[in-house]
């Protein structure tokens, strides 16, 4: 029974793990414009990026070594980082919204369309975070 249960576990695991999607938005400008945006947005709200993850730069430069020839991205950057306020808040209502800190936001270059967006989270505490950079996003479109 526990390995049964253990299996329905996991299963359930992954399919809420494929069921996360990406909340996105058209940027009208340049992916450098783009990225400058999202950092600016970012650091208006008192934040600090621990990382940027060139997630573009990655793919192409290892595509050859896996065996692909497909190019997805012109360009993509994930900037990372957390909110002290929001992630006390999300994580005092379930402490294992831990899984989700440090908190993204992507900008990619397809076909000459940009893009900025987030994961979509679980409803609920993490609400919060969405609202955070959703509003952070929003700031960098209007600049």
């Amino acid at each position: 029974m526990r390995i049964i249960a253990a299996l329905i576990a996991g299963v359930a695991f992954a399919q809420a793990a494929l069921a996360e999607e990406a909340v996105t938005y058209d940027f009208g400008g340049s992916f450098e414009d783009a990225t400058f945006a999202v950092e600016s947005a970012i650091v208006d709200q008192g934040l600090v990026i621990d990382y940027v993850s060139h997630v573009g730069e990655m793919l192409n430069r290892t595509g050859e070594d896996v065996g692909s020839d497909v190019s997805l991205f012109d360009a993509a950057d994930v900037f990372l980082f957390c909110s002290a306020v929001v992630s006390r808040e999300v994580m005092e209502a379930d402490p294992m919204n831990v899984v989700h800190c440090p908190y993204g936001i992507f900008v990619a270059s397809m076909d000459g369309k940009v893009v900025i967006g987030h994961r979509d989270y679980p409803d609920g505490p993490m609400d919060k975070v969405e609202t955070l950079l959703d509003d952070i996003i929003q700031d960098a479109i209007a600049d």
